[in-house]
């Protein structure tokens, strides 16, 4: 099965490293599994699945071939259960900060300190990475990463205190269900209607009305307020009016942003924040470094996820000319090769 790695000081040597674990970049590694290259797995994101697993988990897609329709949550869930034989590594909340050149390999630095040594690198980051919108009053820094929080990694931490959850979709509703049964939760939106799903609003509404969620609609936030820690939360109406919520914890779930953020500084040929590539293997001006997905261009690109499975199985041909330059790459069709077959573990 995919692995999620633990802590390691360690240089990890590899076939190649795919920054992003969207649909596009999944399908590339599972190609890249294929020709027998292992590869390891960065995202910025706390989960794997990229913008259908954030942005849109219920929503239908339709363009994926032989599947009428599914869900961004079934489409990720799909893809992992396909990489599972490769044993690959997954390294989230975790963002590639610099690329420098080796010889004929790329040293690929991490913000957590991870180190890899690979002669291939294959962006497949979306527009960049993804990065939470943050409230925009200056007293909620003062907390950031300690009480004021823009995604849960641990719901355990919540237990018995108060939380101000701010937010109109299905992460702020979804969230203020869940912590409900062990909080005290406010849920604050600046508008009248939500954006999640019928079935989340009515519950919601449903426990406001039995008292076990506070809920603030047509308000935003005002002010934070606390010394050492976090204190209270002041919020204002459209009037002008406002009120004071005590507060433990504070939450904000306004949807992502993308950034570049380091992929400005690699050196590449960049053109209003996409990558231009060429059409063969999808490699940038760089040696070794390929782009896939939304975030490359050349002339006729469409942004599908259906282009990205194409980009994504051609750059991981690409890669293996870096990866194994004494060896020809002998295509094989699936259905015919006992290689493949005993990759996948399929007798």
């Amino acid at each position: 099965m995919c692995e999620y790695a633990g802590e390691t000081s360690l240089m990890i040597k590899t076939d190649a490293v795919i920054v992003g674990a969207g649909p596009t970049g999944l399908f590339c590694a599972h190609q890249l599994g294929i020709i027998g290259l292992k590869c390891e797995i960065i995202d910025n994101l706390d989960k794997i699945g990229g913008q259908c697993i954030e942005l849109y988990p219920d929503k239908p897609i339709y363009d994926i071939p032989a599947v009428p329709e599914c869900t961004g949550e079934e489409l990720t869930n799909n893809l992992i259960e396909q990489i599972k034989p490769f044993n690959f590594n997954f390294y989230l909340n975790d963002r590639v900060q610099e690329l420098i050149q080796e010889n004929e390999n790329w040293l690929v630095k991490t913000t957590n300190g991870k180190e890899f040594m690979t002669p291939n690198v294959i962006i497949a980051g979306g527009v960049g990475s993804f990065e939470p919108r943050k409230f925009p009053t200056k007293s909620a820094e003062k907390f950031d990463g300690t009480s004021v929080l823009y995604s849960i990694k641990d719901k355990t931490i919540f237990k018995d205190k108060s939380v101000v959850i701010f937010g109109g979709g299905d992460s702020a509703l979804d969230w203020a269900i869940e912590l409900s049964k062990n909080s005290k939760v406010s849920l604050v939106h600046r508008r009248e209607e939500f954006r999640g799903a019928a079935s989340s609003v009515q519950k919601i509404k449903e426990l406001s009305q039995k008292n076990m969620i506070n809920l603030f609609t047509k308000y935003s936030i005002k002010d934070v307020k606390g010394n050492s820690s976090l204190e209270e939360v002041e919020i204002k109406n459209e009037n002008g009016e406002s009120k004071k919520i005590k507060a433990d914890y504070v939450l904000g779930f306004f949807g992502l942003i993308m950034q570049l953020g380091p992929i400005a500084e690699w050196g590449l040929n960049l053109d209003k924040k996409v990558i231009p590539v060429n059409t063969e293997n999808f490699e940038t001006n760089k040696k070794g470094i390929f782009a896939i997905g939304d975030i490359c261009t050349y002339p006729g690109k469409l942004k599908l996820i259906l282009s990205g499975f194409h980009e994504g199985a051609l750059a991981a041909r690409g890669c293996f000319k870096y990866a194994r330059p004494n060896e020809k790459y002998r295509f094989e069709f699936t259905t015919a090769s006992n290689t493949i077959k005993d990759r996948l573990g399929i007798k």
